[in-house]
C-alpha cells in the first residue's frame, strides 16, 4: 500500500477496502514478506540473460502482486481485490514439470549462487518460505481462510528452486553441493 507522506508515522498502514492496521500486524507481515519475495524475483529477472527465465519471473511477480492484494484486503471489506485459486496452483505445477524435464536436479542440498540470477532466485525461494510461514500465522489467527494461498506459496518455493537450477543450466553452470564429497584414499 502506498501511503501519503507521513501517513504511517503513527505505526499503522492502510488496508485495501478501507481501515488501518499496525505495521507489525500479522497481515502486514504476511503481505510485506510476499512483497520481499517479488523484489528478489525482480532482481533475478534483471540479472538473467535468458528470456524464458525473465518471462517466468514476471509471471510469478504478477501472481505475488495478486496474492499480496488478497492479503492486504481488510477482512471486513465488501470488495474483493483478488483471490488465489487452484488454477493458479496448477500453473505453478506446470512450470515446475516443464523445467524439471529440461535440467537435472541435484541429489542433495546445494550452495546457492552459481550465477547471480540463480542466487537471487534461491533468495526469493527462502523469502517465499518465510511468506508461507507468515501466512500460516495469519490463517491460524483467523485473518483469512483460503487454503490455496498456502498451496500456491508452497508450489512457488519449489518452482523457484527448479527455476534457479534451470537458470544455471542455461548459463552452463552447476550448483555446488553443500556437503563436500569425501574422497577416500586407497
Amino acid at each position: 500500500m502506498l501511503e501519503l507522506a507521513g501517513g504511517g508515522d503513527d505505526g499503522s498502514t492502510g488496508l485495501l477496502g478501507g481501515g488501518r492496521a499496525r505495521k507489525d500486524d500479522p497481515r502486514i507481515e504476511a503481505y510485506g514478506t510476499v512483497d520481499e519475495a517479488s523484489s528478489a524475483i525482480g532482481l533475478a529477472k534483471a540479472l538473467s540473460a535468458h528470456a524464458r527465465v525473465r518471462a517466468i519471473c514476471e509471471e510469478l511477480q504478477r501472481g505475488l502482486y495478486a496474492l499480496g492484494a488478497e492479503l492486504a484486503t481488510n477482512p471486513e471489506s465488501k470488495v474483493s481485490f483478488g483471490s488465489t485459486t487452484a488454477a493458479g496452483v496448477e500453473r505453478l505445477e506446470e512450470f515446475t514439470a516443464e523445467l524439471e524435464k529440461a535440467v537435472p536436479m541435484p541429489d542433495g542440498f546445494i550452495l546457492p549462487g552459481a550465477t547471480p540470477a540463480s542466487g537471487a532466485l534461491d533468495l526469493a525461494r527462502a523469502i517465499t518460505r518465510r511468506a508461507e510461514r507468515r501466512c500460516l500465522t495469519l490463517e491460524r489467527g483467523g485473518g483469512f481462510d483460503n487454503p490455496q494461498v498456502r498451496r500456491w506459496l508452497n508450489r512457488l518455493s519449489l518452482l523457484l528452486f527448479v527455476l534457479a537450477r534451470y537458470e544455471e543450466g542455461l548459463s552452463g553452470r552447476v550448483s555446488k553441493a553443500a556437503k563436500p564429497r569425501v574422497r577416500h584414499s586407497g
